[in-house]
């Protein structure tokens, strides 16, 4: 059997589960709309959360799907084998339908029977229960288990292992293969184990799938090895989640009427598995990565395989945040972005690599993923544009930083000075903290707590420097203001329109003189785009458009296509304004207010929409000031 790669296996697992009635959905953007809670997609079930909640999925009871996703908070384990801020879930979903048995049944013969993964090597684990809940050990999914292991002729003893805190109880014996651990790895809730579990919430045990390489225990990671070790010789390909309960009281769950089934397997580990190699970066999805970084340095994987598994990860994050609409700044998404971009580029100085080299990368980076993501192929050369022009901004100010950070560094740093190289020079304070530790450079024990009361007193004089400005840039309610928070509405439309829907409101501002508005953009507009645009905004203000507002709930809001600022936070309703028909309005945009009652009363008087600058922001950021008269 010729192994598969990690593109046929997405495409394999979509169609085994499209087989067996599943609809396939398309995957959420990594930035999710209408979502305060989180900066990222971070797991392939966040968006279906509302779903597994109770709310009725539009394409009914059986979904599948590969979802991208992006973990910040793993980009300071980067450079191990194992570990990538940026992946793919492949999963699946009953909602209601089928159950445990169902489910053991498909994974097992996904994995042994269509990536063909040598089942010997397959171990998994289960819960071992609650008796003081009143959950019992899940010996049902265990005993589909072993009747699947019985069927390829392998051994299916099953092993209490115990818990991390209790140190385990001990290791595996010849013949375990199924492994009971208690809620600190096998229960599934959003907040971890039972007794975590928020009153209300569906919940369950869950079984883990795990794959074993050819490689023995690391004793530094414990003295037992299990398939829940750290050490190496195993790698968690897939879990099934099993929410059959609902936590109605504290100490108390009850069984769902319709229990649902949570499926997400990492398609990285799985392509991992099949070549038999512990080591991600050598899948389909990274090598052509890595191979590039090596025509380009000249250096070889084996002796720089940490700077090239960094840059490798980082890029491919960075390129997926950008396909989503996200732009490097400094806050937020964007600087969790610009951070990735620029540890990536720092460490491309660790393979000789000094002068830009994304705008060879990201290519390769598209290559792979165009063909199944079309959102990245239609993005294609904006994405390389926003990348790249970050790259070359970016090594300036690593010079200038480096430069200026020896400078403070004659005794040593203070958390004082990293603000000022975040905030002068454009350093982000995780990427200095690194450099100062390469370079050997002392900080002080409590540097980030220096740092963050520098950056506190940043905000308290920004706050009262914007002390009495509405929220969207209005600073007051008059005749003249309204016109232009209106017309705001209508340039954001024609926006869209004329260069795509990457582009997203990154800010506005209006005065009695002009309105200003940002947008994220990675390049000049050309003159007739500002024509263009001109003449659309125009055109509105003659159709006169009525304005109308209507509240709806946040999820219907954006669900019906409604557009918001990048970055404002939404409560459970938002107030939407619709230019035109609410049925098929030519604007339909979340905000506050408030607006004039129809457009054509910004052209009384025979005044005219007019752009009077278009200039850079910030990098891919674009700002329009424009007028009436």
């Amino acid at each position: 059997m010729v192994p598969m790669n990690a593109q046929e296996i997405r495409n394999a697992y979509l169609q085994f589960y499209k087989e067996r009635g599943h609809e396939i959905v398309p995957r959420a953007q990594l930035v999710l709309s209408g979502d305060p809670t989180t900066l990222f997609t971070g797991s392939g079930m966040q968006p279906m959360i509302p779903y597994l909640l109770g709310e009725t999925h539009p394409k009914g009871v059986r979904i599948a799907d590969s979802q991208t996703c992006l973990r910040a908070q793993d980009i300071d384990d980067i450079g191990d084998n194992r570990h990538t801020t940026f992946f793919e879930m492949l999963g699946n979903w009953s909602l209601g339908d089928y159950f445990k048995e169902q489910q053991i049944e498909w994974m097992f013969e996904f994995l042994t029977e269509v990536v063909g993964l040598d089942a010997s090597k397959l171990y998994v684990t289960c819960y071992i229960g609650a008796p003081e809940y009143g959950i019992p050990k899940d010996t049902e999914a265990a005993g589909v288990w072993a009747r699947l292991f019985a069927s390829k002729n392998l051994s299916n003893g099953q092993a209490d292992i115990g818990s991390e805190a209790a140190g385990y109880a001990r290791g595996m014996k010849e013949g375990e293969r199924i492994f009971y651990y208690d809620g600190s790895k096998n229960w599934w809730s959003r907040n971890g184990a039972p007794e975590n579990t928020p009153i209300g919430d569906p919940c369950g045990p869950d079984s883990e799938m795990f794959y074993e390489f050819d490689i023995p225990h690391n004793p530094e990671f414990g003295e037992y090895c299990h398939p829940n070790c750290d050490c190496g010789r195993f790698m968690e390909v897939g879990n099934n989640v099993f929410m059959a309960y609902k936590k109605v009281a504290d100490g108390k769950f009850e069984p769902l009427e319709k229990p649902n089934i949570d499926h997400g397997s990492g398609l990285e580990r799985i392509a991992a598995a099949q070549l038999n190699d512990p080591d991600v970066f050598k899948i389909s999805l990274m090598w052509p990565i890595i191979d590039k970084l090596q025509q380009i340095s000249g250096k070889k994987y084996e002796s720089h395989t940490e700077s090239m598994r960094v840059i490798a990860d980082h890029l491919r994050a960075a390129t997926f945040l950008a396909v989503d609409g996200c732009v490097p700044s400094n806050k937020e998404q964007g600087y969790v972005m610009r951070r990735l971009l620029r540890r990536a580029i720092r460490y491309s100085f660790d393979l000789g690599v000094e002068q830009n080299f994304l705008q060879e990368v990201v290519p390769v980076i598209a290559d792979m993923y165009e063909a199944d993501f079309p959102e990245v192929k239609a993005q294609r050369e904006q994405v390389i544009a926003t990348l790249v022009k970050e790259e070359k901004v970016f090594r300036q100010t690593l010079r200038n930083g480096i430069k200026q950070m020896q400078k403070f560094a004659k005794d040593g740093l203070t958390g004082a000075e990293l603000f000022m190289l975040y905030d002068t020079y454009g350093f982000p304070v995780e990427l200095s903290a690194e450099e100062a530790f390469t370079q050997g450079i002392a900080l002080p024990a409590d540097w980030r707590e220096q740092f963050d009361a520098k950056m506190k007193e940043q905000r308290e004089r920004s706050q009262t420097a914007q002390k009495g400005t509405f929220k969207g840039g209005l600073e007051g309610h008059d005749d003249i203001h309204l016109k232009y928070h209106t017309g705001t509405h209508l340039l954001y439309k024609a926006l869209r329109t004329v260069l795509g829907d990457h582009v997203v409101q990154r800010g506005s501002n209006i005065t009695t003189e002009r309105l200003r508005f940002d947008f994220s953009h990675p390049e000049k507009m050309t003159p007739e785009q500002l024509s263009r645009v001109e003449q659309m905004v125009n055109d509105a203000i003659a159709a006169d458009y009525p304005m109308n507002w209507k509240e709806y709930p946040t999820d219907e809001a954006f669900a019906k296509g409604a557009l918001g600022a990048f970055g404002d936070k939404y409560g459970d309703t938002v107030k939407v304004y619709s230019a035109g028909d609410p049925q098929q309005p030519y604007s339909f945009e979340i905000c506050g207010g408030p607006h004039v009652e129809h457009t054509g009363q910004l052209g009384e008087g025979g005044k005219k929409f007019v752009i009077t600058k278009e200039e850079a922001s910030s990098a891919g950021i674009r700002r329009i000031k424009a007028v009436l008269r």
